[in-house]
C-alpha cells in the first residue's frame, strides 16, 4: 500500500503488505485482472471469510486493477458505507474506470523512466480536500444544550465547544489534537474507540457511555463523514440495571489494549490462519505484531533435539541468532527457563534480567522484555521473546493477552512445522521419481526442468525421461499423470517405468502406449494419464511421435521455422483399455530443436488453450540462438508473465527440451516435415467418452 486518504494510515497497517496468493478482494483483483464489488458484509463474509474476520463493519467495497500495457501495474480499494445501494451505477463505472486508467498509465510511465512507485515503511495517508468557504459553526453549536466535539478521521480532536469542555471537564489546551480515550483516562476502554472505528467506516450513529470521575454518567453519539466526525456529548441519568453493567464493563485501572490493538490483533490471527510454512509464521508476526504491541525487538525460538533454534528474529542484533542457534538446552538462559517451565515471564527492567542471565546483551540495548511460551498439546515447542526499547508497566491484562497471543502463535507454528516437513518429504519423493541425470548422446543436447505447484503441498504426477537406444538413437517422454497426491506419484513412477521398458525392447512409439495404457487398466485405477512419446533417430534425421491426450509438441527447424505438430489425437491413458494410438515421422534434420511441456507452462483457468500453444511456439521461434539453459529460462518466464496470474491454476511443470546437432553417421532423413504416419496399434476402435482429451486441431 502506498497511499491512503479518509480512513487513518494507522488502521490500514494491516494490510500494507498483502500477499498475491491470498484470499483477500485485492490480490484477486489483481490476480485476475478483473474488478471486485462487494455490495455488503454479509457478502465479503461469502467470499473472503478471512478479511471480514479481521473487518467487521458494514461497508461496500470495490477494488480495481490498474492494467496498462497488458500489465497490472497495481489497484485501487474504495469504501463506502453499508448503507449505499448495493450496485455501482453506470456513471461511477465511468469515472472509476477512467480515473483508474489515468493511474496505470502513469505508474506505467513512471516505471518505464526508471522512477517506479515503491513501497513505503508507512502508506502515505491524504486529507481530503477542504471545502471553500468559512466554518460557522463554533457559534451554532455553543446554543445547543450539552457539548460537541469534533474529530478527523484519525480521532483526534480538531474542535471543541464550550459545553463539551465543561462535561469533559478539560479544556482544548489538553484535548486539541488529541484522542480523547488517551488522554481522558475515564474514557480509556476498549469499547469506546471501537464504537468510533464504527462510526468511521459504517458512516452510521455509534455510542457508549461512560462515568465522569465527579460520578456523573455521559452519553457519547458519533457521527461520521468523509470529513471528520461529530462527537455529541450529553449529561444522562442511567436506570440502576443499566449503571452495574456499564460499571461491570469498565476496564480495570492500568494499561488496556486499545481497540486499535484489537483490531490488528484479529487480523494477525486470522493472518495465521492462512499462514502455511514457518518462513510465513515468522513474516506475519514480525510485520504485524511488532508495530501492534510496539515492540522493537522479536524473536522465536524453538527446541529441537536437545538445542536451541532460531526460527526468526527481527529488531535484535545479528549475533543474537549467531549466539543462541544450536545453543545446548543445558545452557542458563532465561529463554531455555521459558521453555522448560512453561510459564511466561515479563520484565519491566531489563537491570534485574541481565544480573541473572548476562547472555541477554545478546538481544542489544533493550530496557524490558516479555518470554512467552508456545505450549501446544500439553508441551512447549518453543518461546517468544518481545524486547521494548523503554520501561513497560505489562499491566495484568496485557500480561493475559500476550500469553494467550502466545497460544496462537504456537498452534500456528506447530502446524507450519508439519507442513514444512510433509513438503520436505514431498519434494524429496518427487525428485526421486524423476531421473537424477539425463543420459548425453553425441549429436543430441537435452534440456529439462521440473517445476513443482506452488500452492499445493502434495507431490505433483508430472514426468519426463530420455532414454539412451544405442549410438545414435534415443527416446524422449513427457507425461502427466491426474492429481496431486502420493497416488498421482505412485503411478506416475509406474508410468515412466513401463515406458521405460517398452521403449528398451525397440517398441515403436504407438506400441508403447498402447502397453503402457493396458498396464493402467490393469493396475484398476481411477487416475489417468497424458503423455507424448518421441523415438529420435539422428542417422536418419528424424523423429516418430504418438500422443495420448497431450499438449502437442513444438519442433523449431535450422532455418528458424517454428511448428506446432498436429499429431492423430490419442485417448488419455487409462481410460479404454483396447485404445489405438498412432505413429507419425517427422523431419528431425541437424540443428532443429523438440520441446515437450505438460500443461502447467500453458494452461490457465478461462484462457485459450490453443493461443497458449501458439504463444509458447511464438516464444521459441523468437529466442535468439543459445545454449539450451537459456532458452528454458526465457520459455517460463516469459509464458508467466503472460499469464498474469501468479500459476493461479497451481499445476507443475515440466519441460524437455531436445536439441540435434549434427546428422550423424549414415544418410541424411527426410526434409519435409510431418512425413508418414504408421498404421495404427491393433485393436477395436474407442469409445467415446467425456473425458476424452484431443490434442488442438486435432
Amino acid at each position: 500500500m502506498t497511499v491512503v486518504t479518509g480512513v487513518p494510515a494507522r488502521i490500514a497497517r494491516p494490510w500494507s503488505r498483502v500477499a498475491r496468493a491470498a484470499p483477500v478482494p485485492v490480490a484477486e483483483a489483481v490476480r485476475t485482472g478483473r474488478p471486485v464489488w462487494i455490495g455488503s458484509h454479509q457478502e465479503l463474509a461469502r467470499r473472503f471469510p478471512r478479511t471480514a474476520l479481521a473487518f467487521p463493519y458494514p461497508v461496500a467495497m470495490y477494488v480495481a486493477p490498474l492494467v496498462d500495457g497488458g500489465t497490472c501495474w497495481g489497484a485501487v480499494l474504495l469504501l463506502w458505507p453499508g448503507t449505499r445501494p448495493p450496485t455501482l451505477g453506470t456513471d461511477e463505472r465511468r469515472a472509476i474506470g477512467d480515473a483508474c486508467r489515468r493511474m496505470a498509465r502513469g505508474l506505467r510511465r513512471s516505471a518505464e523512466r526508471g522512477e517506479p512507485v515503491r513501497p513505503r515503511s508507512e502508506p502515505l495517508a491524504l486529507e481530503p480536500p477542504a471545502p471553500p468557504g468559512e466554518d460557522p459553526a463554533v457559534h451554532v453549536v455553543d446554543r445547543l444544550p450539552g457539548g460537541v466535539c469534533g474529530l478527523d478521521l484519525d480521532g483526534r480532536v480538531t474542535f471543541l465547544g464550550a459545553g463539551a469542555c465543561e462535561l469533559l471537564g478539560s479544556g482544548p489546551g489538553e484535548l486539541l489534537g488529541q484522542r480523547p480515550w488517551e488522554v481522558l483516562p475515564w474514557l480509556d476502554d476498549p469499547a469506546n474507540e471501537n464504537a468510533y472505528l464504527s462510526a468511521l467506516f459504517s458512516r452510521l450513529p455509534a455510542r457508549f457511555s461512560a462515568r465522569h470521575p465527579r460520578g456523573q454518567w455521559l452519553s457519547f453519539v458519533l457521527y461520521a463523514d468523509d470529513r471528520g466526525i461529530t462527537l455529541r456529548v450529553r449529561a444522562i441519568d442511567l436506570p440502576e440495571q443499566d449503571r452495574e453493567r456499564e460499571v461491570a464493563r469498565t476496564a480495570p485501572a492500568g494499561a488496556p489494549v486499545r481497540a486499535g490493538t484489537l483490531f490488528h490483533l484479529l487480523h494477525l490471527a486470522s493472518a495465521l490462519t492462512e499462514a502455511v510454512s514457518v518462513q510465513e509464521v515468522t513474516d506475519s508476526l514480525s510485520e504485524q505484531m511488532m508495530p501492534v504491541l510496539d515492540a522493537q525487538g522479536f524473536a522465536l525460538l524453538t527446541a529441537e533435539e536437545g538445542r536451541l533454534h532460531v526460527v526468526g528474529s527481527r529488531g535484535f542484533p545479528p549475533e543474537m541468532p549467531a549466539y543462541f542457534e544450536g545453543l545446548p538446552m543445558a545452557t542458563r538462559t532465561e529463554g531455555v527457563r521459558t521453555i522448560e517451565s512453561g510459564t511466561a515471564s515479563f520484565h519491566p527492567d531489563s537491570t534485574a534480567l541481565l544480573r541473572a542471565y548476562p547472555d541477554v546483551e545478546r538481544y542489544g540495548d533493550m530496557a524490558a522484555y516479555a518470554y512467552l511460551p508456545l505450549t501446544v498439546s500439553g508441551r512447549t515447542i518453543g518461546c517468544c521473546v518481545l524486547g521494548y526499547d523503554r520501561r513497560r508497566p505489562f499491566a495484568p491484562d496485557e500480561r493475559a493477552e500476550l500469553t494467550s497471543l502466545a497460544g496462537v502463535i504456537a498452534q500456528a507454528l506447530e502446524r507450519a512445522r508439519l507442513y514444512d516437513a510433509n513438503a520436505r518429504a514431498a519434494r524429496d519423493l518427487q525428485a526421486g521419481l524423476l531421473p537424477g541425470e539425463l543420459p548425453r548422446l553425441r549429436g543430441l543436447r537435452v534440456e529439462a526442468h521440473y517445476q513443482p505447484a506452488t500452492t499445493l503441498l502434495d507431490v505433483g504426477g508430472d514426468f519426463y525421461d530420455v532414454i539412451r537406444l544405442d549410438e545414435a538413437t534415443a527416446a524422449a517422454v513427457i507425461g502427466d499423470v491426474q492429481g496431486h497426491s502420493v497416488r498421482a506419484a505412485a503411478l506416475m513412477g509406474q508410468v515412466r517405468t513401463a515406458v521405460h521398458s517398452h521403449a528398451q525392447v525397440g517398441a515403436s512409439p504407438d506400441v508403447v502406449l498402447a502397453r503402457t495404457n493396458r498396464l493402467l487398466e490393469d493396475l484398476d485405477t481411477d487416475l489417468f494419464a497424458s503423455c507424448v512419446y518421441a523415438h529420435i533417430d539422428l542417422r536418419r534425421g528424424r523423429a516418430l511421435l504418438a500422443t495420448a491426450g497431450h499438449p502437442p509438441p513444438i519442433v523449431r527447424y535450422p532455418g528458424g521455422r517454428t511448428q506446432v505438430l498436429d499429431l492423430p489425437p490419442g485417448l488419455l491413458l487409462g481410460i479404454e483399455p483396447d485404445a489405438r494410438f498412432h505413429t507419425t515421422e517427422i523431419a528431425l534434420p541437424p540443428g532443429s530443436l523438440l520441446a515437450l511441456y505438460t500443461d502447467g507452462l500453458v494452461e490457465r483457468p478461462g484462457a485459450d488453450l490453443g493461443k497458449a500453444v501458439s504463444d509458447l511456439a511464438e516464444c521459441i521461434a523468437q529466442a535468439p540462438a543459445g545454449p539450451l539453459p537459456t532458452l528454458r529460462d526465457r520459455l517460463l518466464r516469459v509464458m508467466a508473465g503472460r499469464a498474469h496470474d501468479d500459476r493461479a491454476n497451481g499445476d507443475d511443470i515440466a519441460l524437455l527440451l531436445l536439441e540435434t546437432e549434427n546428422a550423424g553417421p549414415g544418410r541424411a532423413g527426410p526434409t519435409g516435415e510431418a512425413a508418414a504416419v504408421s498404421a495404427p496399434t491393433a485393436g477395436r476402435a474407442p469409445r467415446r467418452l467425456p473425458t476424452e482429451r484431443r490434442a488442438p486441431g486435432g
